[in-house]
């Protein structure tokens, strides 16, 4: 999940930055840049962003299990019989 934010944070970045430095008139060598390091960080704020979410998910789902399998084996108290 990390690595899949990191990518599309990224790559959206880098085209945005693209398009606003062709759309402004920037040189070149200035969109390239500033476009390169648009997609390095925020291809570092995704990837951090995807381990967290993928912690959260996974500590729910594990809490989910967790609570599923004790509630299955919870054995129920044998009903008393009463002698007269």
């Amino acid at each position: 999940m990390a690595r899949t934010y990191a990518g599309i944070l990224g790559l959206v970045a880098l085209l945005t930055s693209l398009i606003l430095g062709i759309y402004h008139g920037e040189a070149a060598n200035a969109v390239l840049f500033s476009a390169w390091l648009s997609l390095a960080t925020f291809s570092a704020g995704g990837y951090v962003i995807g381990s967290i979410a993928a912690t959260v998910v996974r500590e729910s789902v594990q809490s989910d299990i967790l609570a599923k399998v004790g509630t299955e084996r919870t054995p129920e108290k044998p009903a008393v019989a009463s002698t007269p």
